[in-house]
């Protein structure tokens, strides 16, 4: 279960179009870069845009440094987890929590650039899910390899055709992004997902960095063995799913 507290939460700007969630775990040596570049996106996007970072139970100083950053900066809130609850529940959280017509989704890593929002928001209102694609990866050649292993497997079970679901830069519509299943592990699905809200789905190649402070969350096992795991998930509930669309209300 996940246990939010709704600690300096500011309300979105009514004028704000896009809100982007930052989940946040044990980032504290990349707080910095985050404020320096988020900052600065806001602004040039192209729409206007709120920063909304999710502390996913840190235990190191994150906290103490979203909590200045936000007094600092009026575009950036936050959500604080009681507990460390995972990717997908901090994802969740944001969707929930967001009151624009578009989520956005980073990582704190920043291995991918808020600028590249800008690359998929001209395709945000004709399609529910606009995901980046990374192109010149650089990555180690163990993690580039699971990865590409891991989405082959992914597209031969769940049809979505999508090139690379681990990209860690996305913007969805809003209603849509509510109506999808949520579950551990749902991160890694979020094409698949999309389309049976019957979602449309747009790529785009963006830009890729190395890591340049603090420690990846995911190595071998949670990169293959997880996801499997959630394939078998995923497949089970997209047999059950249960869509309908009311014709007449009296």
């Amino acid at each position: 279960m996940v246990f939010v507290f709704r600690t300096n939460y500011r309300e979105m700007k009514q004028n704000n179009i896009l809100t982007v969630v930052v989940p946040v775990y044990n980032e504290e040596r990349n707080m910095d870069r985050l404020e320096k570049e988020l900052s600065a996106f806001v602004e040039i996007s192209s729409v206007p845009s709120c920063i909304l970072f999710v502390n996913d139970g840190s235990t190191d100083a994150s906290q103490q440094k979203l909590e200045a950053m936000c007094e600092r900066h009026e575009a950036f809130s936050f959500i604080q987890f009681r507990q460390n609850c995972g990717l997908s529940a901090a994802i969740k959280a944001g969707i929930d929590q967001a009151e624009t017509p578009l989520v956005g989704y980073i990582d704190a890593d920043l291995q991918t650039t808020p600028e590249d929002f800008n690359k998929l928001l001209p395709f945000a209102n004709d399609f529910a899910l606009v995901t980046g694609i990374r192109v010149n990866r650089k990555d180690s050649f163990v993690k580039k390899l699971s990865s590409k292993l891991a989405n082959s497997i992914r597209r031969s079970i769940t049809h979505d055709g999508a090139s690379d679901t681990g990209c860690p830069l996305k913007i969805m519509q809003t209603p849509v992004a509510r109506k999808i299943p949520f579950f551990d592990g749902m991160h890694r699905f979020l094409p698949a997902l999309i389309q049976l809200e019957e979602g449309i789905v747009k790529e785009v190649p963006v830009r890729h960095f190395p890591r340049v402070a603090g420690e990846s969350k995911f190595h071998l096992w949670n990169r293959l063995g997880g996801p499997l795991k959630d394939l078998f998930a995923y497949r089970w509930m997209k047999n059950r799913y249960i869509r309908y669309e009311i014709k007449k209300r009296g």
